[in-house]
């Protein structure tokens, strides 16, 4: 069923619109995605929805009609709003007609790795800013990782820029957030897992390491790059040669590099030249 909302007071607009506060986030256990496309991704994945809102006119479109089919069908509530009821719950400035309120997903390191046979896993470490956060989950699902973890410290997970810039790929394969790095160090011990980092100091060319087997790469911030403990805690340090005059690169495009370096290494059927 299909409820009208115009008021800027309902309480479920008003719930709705303080999910872009991080504390009304974890208080709620919900997040929020704007767009047809995340809408879309999102309705098509197993996450958990709750909410949609939308204005009439976003109706009229014949993708956005398919996206509120499979919500409906899924027992979401609907509800009808008007452009400025939107603009009240949106983050963006211009919101394409669609929001939909989701529950965030929590899973721990060892429930991850138990899910998969030789874990390709994408580690941030102390990366802070929500778009190289998001841009890296959409490399390592793109490259075919097995998931990503964010280690305490990292941007927020469910912070709306961070859900943009993952373009769908965090509802394709498991993210999770606010990992220890004594936690992952421990993962690594037990689940046989090879530590490469990124770093400038004793490191050997990213294209001459050995990054086959049960791997966790970790990126850190430009500035601060990996801390101490994961960095003693690694097999191999790896870094990305400049070539040019730039001093390095930023991390998001130096995940992309070693990403699919690692994807090569693997002899990953699915990466072939035929195939591209």
């Amino acid at each position: 069923m299909s409820f009208v909302i115009s008021s800027l007071q309902n309480k479920f607009v008003k719930s709705a619109a303080g999910l872009k506060q991080k504390k009304h986030r974890d208080e709620l256990g919900q997040f929020m995605a704007e767009g047809v496309r995340l809408c879309e991704e999102l309705a098509a994945s197993e996450w958990q929805i709750d909410t949609c809102f939308f204005t009439g006119s976003a109706a009229q479109d014949d993708r956005t009609l398919r996206v509120l089919d499979t919500l409906r069908n899924k027992g979401c509530s609907l509800f009808e709003v008007s452009a400025s009821v939107l603009d009240k719950i949106a983050e963006t400035e211009e919101p394409q007609g669609i929001i939909v309120i989701a529950r965030q997903r929590k899973m721990s390191i060892k429930e991850l790795l138990s899910l998969v046979k030789v874990p390709l896993i994408a580690v941030l470490d102390d990366v802070r800013d929500p778009g190289n956060a998001g841009t890296i989950i959409r490399t390592a699902d793109a490259a075919g990782c097995n998931g990503v973890i964010f280690l305490k410290g990292c941007a927020d997970l469910y912070a709306g820029k961070t859900i943009r810039a993952t373009m769908g790929s965090l509802f394709h394969l498991p993210v999770i957030e606010g990992v220890a790095r004594s936690e992952l160090v421990a993962a690594k011990q037990d689940y046989g897992i090879k530590l490469a980092v990124t770093s400038l100091t004793a490191a050997q060319r990213y294209y001459e390491a050995d990054l086959t087997g049960a791997l966790a790469l970790v990126f850190g911030s430009e500035s601060q790059g990996i801390s101490a403990e994961v960095t003693e805690a690694s097999q191999s340090r790896i870094f990305i040669p400049m070539l040019g005059k730039a001093e390095s690169l930023n991390v998001a495009a130096a995940a992309a590099v070693i990403l699919y370096e690692a994807v090569v290494s693997h002899d990953d059927p699915r990466f072939l030249v035929a195939d591209i």
